[in-house]
């Protein structure tokens, strides 16, 4: 690799300033505990934020063009995410940056754009239950280091079905205390990009802090990365001349005869 690998982080940022126990449990946002876990990590380089107040200046194009990975946090506010901005990102993923939607990012315009559909279906309910994570494919790079089973302590439910359209992988599945079942770790690839969903990271719990959720980001940082996979810029695209020289006489095509 030739050089490190450029994150950019948006996070809503909403509940961190409006209710203390959010606060108290992200002081920095959850961008900056984000930021702070992948900072320890030597492939990463340049890591930027963004939030929903100042996102339509801080995700500019040229900071797009020079993002590798884009990691999203949405809850509340997902409908005040500039469409602009939204189809922007949509169009770097396209084009081969890496996208890894967090929790309630599901929802969120770029994740709902890229895989078409309504992903709002699905169970839930606010009770800090158990999560116990299974890796279904072991010896995905995005399962690097984990064990087969792990355990989120508390968590906000989801539960299937989940209006998503079939994933490509499926790296984890969630069972929930209350009886639930989640696919909670998926990927999808759209045109030369690669996207990672994670299900865990309800904002009243310190799910982010936990080593095993922080192994699962920065593993999925570096599989979405563009340059460890030599992605091309230029995807080959517009008004082409033929690879093969032909002339048209009355309707068909005959090849053109080539000294």
């Amino acid at each position: 690799m030739d050089r490190k690998i450029n994150v950019s982080i948006y996070n809503e940022f909403l509940h961190e300033t409006t209710v203390e126990t959010v606060r108290a449990i992200y002081p920095r946002g959850i961008h900056g505990t984000i930021k702070g876990f992948l900072e320890e990590d030597e492939a990463i380089g340049t890591i930027r934020c963004a939030t929903l107040q100042d996102h339509r200046e801080t995700l500019g194009q040229a900071v797009l063009d020079d993002t590798d990975v884009m990691i999203w946090w949405g809850h509340m506010r997902h409908h005040e995410v500039d469409d602009k901005v939204a189809a922007a990102v949509v169009k770097r993923v396209i084009n081969g940056m890496g996208l890894i939607a967090l929790h309630s990012a599901h929802a969120s315009k770029p994740f709902q754009m890229l895989l078409g559909t309504d992903t709002y279906n699905l169970r839930w309910r606010e009770a800090g239950e158990k999560v116990r994570l299974w890796t279904i494919i072991k010896n995905h790079p995005i399962a690097r280091g984990l064990g087969e089973t792990f355990v989120v302590p508390h968590d906000e439910t989801y539960g299937e079905p989940f209006g998503i359209p079939q994933p490509d992988e499926q790296i984890f599945i969630s069972w929930f205390q209350g009886g639930e079942v989640f696919r909670s770790g998926c990927t999808w690839r759209r045109g030369e990009g690669r996207i990672f969903y994670l299900q865990n990271g309800h904002e009243t719990f310190p799910v982010y802090h936990q080593k095993e959720i922080q192994r699962v980001i920065a593993n999925a940082v570096k599989w979405a990365c563009p340059i460890l996979r030599d992605c091309p810029r230029d995807r080959g695209g517009g008004n082409v001349p033929p690879l093969e020289p032909y002339s048209p006489e009355n309707g068909d095509f005959t090849p053109v005869t080539t000294g």
